[in-house]
């Protein structure tokens, strides 16, 4: 099951962290876009190539310390064409250097056209007969709010392909509570709910350890829920954005972990990608040594919390 590789690479690393890849021109040292601009010019192709560029340096820096990396499509959408092929280039260039790929996707519909997200994602596209991978991604974000007609194509498409996914549960935005903190008859609330529809649904996806190939994000800017999910979801592994740049530390993510350091894994994005900013004097081709520099710290400090990780 595919979480049992992330898992794996997880205790390998003694890091429960994803690098969020969600890279803006003005995220990139000049140096990069310049020599991206030379060839292509300031065109959608240009900025494309700096972002991919960009992104070869962070994973090259990151690799044998973070299991995994999660590239958000929004912002390479954003350039067109060329940038979908950014996207797809990072994805395989990750995967060639061993990590775990989370495509923040989002995607929400039913039926055929979830199955077509899926397939795009997470499987294969079938070209008169020849099977042909397009993204290839190991796990895709999912919006479940529109119930199992839009959820139950994905699993399909993971059981066959040995993928996963992570459905959106209780999100780190400021506003998320509007609707997701509302309470049914039932006295739970919708995020509550919406995590125990994950338990369900993981049951067609269990992996060898506890956990199963249905994940839940939930944000780190709510430690309490995170800690109530926890313990209410023993199967279903989290996702946490928040870290960093949106105001959650390590004591805010520590309870969405088990008693062995398991089932979460922490995304930072711009704690790491701009971590060369915020070093004085430092020359900005080094920016994938400071992110290596705060990938490690914030590995650290979360272990810290925590303690050894194993299966």
């Amino acid at each position: 099951m595919s979480f049992d590789r992330l898992i794996q690479g997880i205790v390998k690393t003694q890091n429960p962290t994803v690098a969020g890849l969600d890279p803006k021109l003005d995220f990139i040292p000049n140096y990069i876009k310049e020599n991206a601009y030379m060839e292509y010019g300031k065109t959608l192709e240009g900025a494309a190539q700096a972002l991919f560029e960009f992104n070869k340096g962070l994973i090259d820096a990151l690799c044998d310390i973070v299991p995994a990396v999660k590239p958000q499509a929004a912002y390479y959408e954003m350039y067109g064409w060329n940038g979908v092929h950014a996207l797809q280039k990072t994805i395989a260039y990750a995967k060639s250097k061993g990590m775990f790929v989370i495509t923040d996707g989002k995607r929400n519909d039913i039926g055929t056209t979830m199955e077509a997200y899926a397939k795009a994602h997470l499987g294969v596209t079938d070209i008169e007969g020849e099977a042909v991978e397009a993204f290839g991604a190991d796990a895709l974000t999912v919006n479940g709010y529109l119930g199992t007609d839009g959820v139950k194509p994905v699993i399909n498409i993971c059981k066959d392909n040995d993928k996963g996914l992570f459905i959106l549960v209780k999100t780190s935005n400021p506003s998320s509570g509007e609707l997701q903190d509302r309470i049914l008859d039932d006295h739970l609330s919708i995020y509550h709910t919406m995590g125990n529809m994950c338990e369900k649904w993981g049951e067609e996806l269990m992996g060898q350890y506890p956990y199963s190939g249905v994940g839940a994000v939930v944000g780190a800017t709510y430690p309490r829920q995170l800690g109530e999910l926890r313990k209410a979801l023993p199967h279903t592994f989290f996702l946490v954005p928040g870290y960093g740049a949106q105001g959650g530390g390590a004591a805010d993510v520590a309870p969405a972990f088990d008693e062995n350091g398991l089932g979460a894994i922490i995304n930072s994005s711009r704690g790491i990608m701009c971590a060369w900013k915020k070093e004085d004097g430092l020359d900005p081709k080094d920016y994938a040594q400071a992110a290596r520099r705060e990938a490690i710290r914030m590995r650290d400090e979360i272990v810290s919390y925590i303690g050894q990780i194993h299966c």
